[in-house]
């Protein structure tokens, strides 16, 4: 018999995130998750009267053919995926797996070609599709928690089902404000001081239909307004690698310094090309139930009183041209427990030790979204 909890995931990532309507088609890729819970998605579709696909895919295999790929075969393989893409309305991931660091041994340069070849099924998945992603629970993610795998999973559920048209509700002013937003200044612990330019584009609401967990607004800064240093006071991993204490340092836009935990590591992702230097994304994270960092992004991000400054690649609704086969998520956590911080839009002081100030957006303090 299905978890009721996992029906319950179904009917929200069918019936709200994706909105399947009648006659689209539908692609689910599940990764190392349980049958049940593929099975559930696969009826819920079919009583959306949408038409299920389904790829499955395992962890060590994906290593093994990454590793070994080479240009050629990549070359196939992508063209192959984008075909089977471009004929889907909807996509629904769900990423498992006991191992995160799973591909963290594959050559970089290695990585940096799969990454390539399959940029173009990223874009088209992304801009063309209703599309939403999430993780699964695994006794690794609990561990990077430091929780049990019960508490975890309970855990992982509340998260998961929360009510996210009310959390939609609830963003619309800060998507007003910021899209209203000339100038961003943000002090936070350690020595992070930077500042950068937001006018002319847009907030956008990340409200359960993209991202499961949600909880975010996000822009983009202009590209070459941002000036200052900021240190990130949570760790953060890239292609199954861990690092810590990065740092960077900018000046007009781009990355002058960066160092951390594996100096030479972290320039070798940034000097994959032009735009790896340049930020795409400015987002604040505020989801009631995630507190800390578990060096998954898809939960990082969205830490209560954190935001993020991603290094890359820019979304094209946010858009600041910045193009990147890089979009790497930082995160920096501005609650009293991690150190504090301010983050002022304009002359308005819009966060102060995690929690939104103004009047009109304090329906995004934990205690009224949950």
């Amino acid at each position: 018999m299905t978890d009721p909890r996992m029906n319950k995931l179904a009917d929200l990532l069918v019936g709200y995130s994706t909105d399947v309507q009648p006659g689209e088609n539908v692609l689910i890729e599940a990764f190392d998750i349980p049958a049940e819970m593929v099975c559930a998605l696969v009826k819920r579709v079919k009583e959306a009267e949408g038409r299920p696909f389904v790829k499955l895919y395992n962890g060590r295999v994906r290593r093994a053919f990454y590793m070994n790929a080479t240009p050629e075969a990549m070359k196939i393989y992508a063209e192959n995926e984008l075909e089977f893409m471009k004929k889907m309305d909807c996509y629904i991931a769900i990423r498992g797996g006991g191992n995160s660091a799973e591909l963290s041994d594959i050559p970089e340069e290695q990585m940096k070609m799969v990454g390539r070849a399959l940029q173009p099924v990223t874009d088209l998945r992304v801009n063309e599709t209703k599309w939403v992603v999430l993780r699964w629970p695994s006794p690794s993610m609990a561990q990077a928690a430091g929780m049990s795998t019960e508490a975890f999973e309970d855990f992982y559920f509340d998260v998961c089902t929360l009510d996210y048209a009310k959390m939609s509700r609830a963003e619309q002013p800060l998507v007003k404000r910021m899209t209203e937003a000339k100038t961003v200044r943000i002090i936070g612990p350690l020595d992070t001081d930077i500042t950068f330019s937001v006018e002319g584009i847009a907030g956008v609401p990340c409200e359960g239909d993209r991202n499961i967990p949600d909880g975010e607004v996000y822009t983009a800064p202009v590209k070459d307004s941002v000036n200052g240093v900021l240190h990130y006071n949570t760790g953060t991993v890239y292609n199954g690698k861990n690092f810590d204490d990065v740092r960077l340092v900018f000046k007009d836009g781009k990355i002058i310094e960066a160092t951390g935990s594996d100096t030479e590591g972290i320039n070798s992702i940034l000097d994959t090309d032009e735009g790896a230097r340049y930020v795409g994304e400015f987002s604040l994270g505020f989801n009631p139930h995630i507190k800390n960092t578990m060096r998954d992004i898809l939960f990082d991000e969205k830490v209560d009183g954190s935001f993020h400054f991603t290094p890359g690649q820019a979304y094209e609704d946010a858009d600041n041209g910045n193009r990147s086969d890089v979009h790497w998520d930082m995160v920096a956590i501005q609650r009293p427990d991690y150190g504090g911080g301010e983050i002022w839009f304009d002359d308005e002081l819009i966060r102060k030790d995690g929690r939104f100030v103004p009047e009109y957006l304090r329906c995004l303090n934990p205690e009224n979204l949950i």
